[in-house]
């Protein structure tokens, strides 16, 4: 298969946490936030949405321990115990990676379940990142129950792992609502 350079994400606003992507030829499930999405100028700390939008895919992290390295021509870096990533909007570290013992509040990268064995950064609200427009919005592993996220986009080991081995530099994800049916010609 070739490369691609996008992807598309339908948010299925009927069925909220419920996303199909489109990736070349292929259309894969997956889950995105438990209150379904949102535009990305709404977007807010903690509200359980995925924000829409046009993202580049930035780097990815994985657990060594764990995981096999991802085959990507994206960066990766390994996930150590002391990597976090801030989501307190009043501190001058939101929606960065941070290195832990950090004081303000943070997600654990390194975590005792399986969702960020790997980790995508993807470009929501970090160039720079706006305090409260939402943090840590990453797509990563889907939990075995298949549950939303949240904000994020989870997808199964196998189709994070297709989608990163297929990706370019210049690859970006497109996240929005998916489309009604087309009602037919009478």
């Amino acid at each position: 298969m070739a490369k691609n350079d996008q992807v598309t994400v339908f948010i299925d606003e009927k069925k909220l946490s419920e996303a199909t992507m489109r990736f070349a030829t292929h259309e894969i499930e997956l889950r995105c936030g438990k209150t379904g999405g949102i535009a990305e100028a709404e977007k807010r700390e903690g509200d359980m949405k995925t924000p829409f939008g046009k993202y580049k895919l930035k780097q990815v992290f994985y657990r060594a321990d764990k995981v096999e390295k991802p085959k990507t021509i994206l960066p990766v870096s390994e996930i150590t115990p002391d990597m976090g990533w801030c989501d307190d909007p009043a501190d001058p570290a939101y929606n960065t990676l941070i290195k832990k013992p950090y004081a303000a509040s943070h997600e654990d990268m390194y975590r005792e379940d399986d969702v960020y064995d790997i980790v995508v950064e993807i470009s929501h609200n970090d160039n720079p990142p706006v305090p409260g427009l939402g943090s840590a919005v990453f797509l990563h592993l889907m939990r075995p129950e298949k549950t939303g996220t949240a904000g994020c986009l989870a997808f199964t080991h196998e189709n994070l792992r297709f989608l990163l081995d297929n990706v370019t530099k210049d690859t970006v994800i497109e996240i929005r609502p998916k489309p009604a049916p087309s009602a037919g010609i009478a």
